[in-house]
């Protein structure tokens, strides 16, 4: 099977699914991640490009990633960026990797990046229905990044609300750990979310709720087939 997974910047792949990347690539999946801004401009303590670069290769390396694909859409200013520009490069990335499975953001985050990339890759995932050449996706699911997804407080827009669970052992959760690590100023102490304890505790609570010691949730949002 062929997963792509389309985030808006460098770490949230791992935030949002390492485990459960690390798990695919284990059992022979191929898994490509689409990052459309290959810069963290608006970070604080933000790493020179090509040691971002070397911490991406370095996380996706751990988790058994083959391939990535790196956009230059301007970092937190995803909202004056053309929908259909988002959309067509999205696009390119499920052309080229011939995916069937797609991941990406909720479109209640925080983060403004983060709910554009979602918006541009629900439109690019139709891709399909107006190329018989495209191979038709699969299922497309949302997930969640911690320190952004749970806080989407706005109350008129619907929460991330997970449907699928992917169970994930411990090695699992620690190698999406470790891949977290490689990215540097990006770990935090607890209670922060994206601290060590917070991430282990997160998918222990995802897996007790769906009789598993560790899981990672996402929410299906639209399937094909049985």
């Amino acid at each position: 099977m062929r997963y792509l997974v389309v985030v808006a910047h460098p770490d949230d792949e791992v935030l949002g699914a390492g485990a459960t990347i690390y798990k695919l690539a284990q059992i022979g999946h191929k898994i490509t991640v689409c990052i459309l801004s290959g810069e963290v401009s608006a970070r604080d303590h933000r790493p020179r490009i090509d040691e971002l670069h070397k911490d991406i290769n370095s996380s996706s390396s751990i988790l058994g990633v083959k391939g990535v694909i790196t956009g230059d859409f301007p970092n937190i200013e995803f909202n004056i960026v053309p929908h259909l520009k988002l959309v067509q490069f999205i696009e390119s990335a499920i052309i080229e990797t011939e995916a069937e499975i797609v991941f990406t953001h909720h479109p209640s985050d925080l983060n403004n990046d983060h709910v554009h990339t979602s918006l541009a890759c629900q439109a690019a995932v139709r891709l399909f229905q107006r190329k018989s050449d495209v191979c038709p996706i699969r299922e497309l699911l949302f997930m969640e990044v911690p320190s952004a997804t749970e806080w989407g407080l706005n109350e008129a827009i619907r929460k991330f609300t997970p449907n699928t669970f992917i169970e994930v052992d411990e090695k699992g959760v620690n190698k999406k750990i470790e891949a977290l690590i490689q990215y540097r100023d990006v770990m935090r102490a607890y209670p922060h979310p994206r601290s060590q304890e917070a991430i282990k505790g997160l998918a222990a609570y995802r897996g007790g709720q769906a009789g598993m010691i560790y899981a990672e949730a996402f929410e299906c949002v639209f399937r094909r087939g049985l």
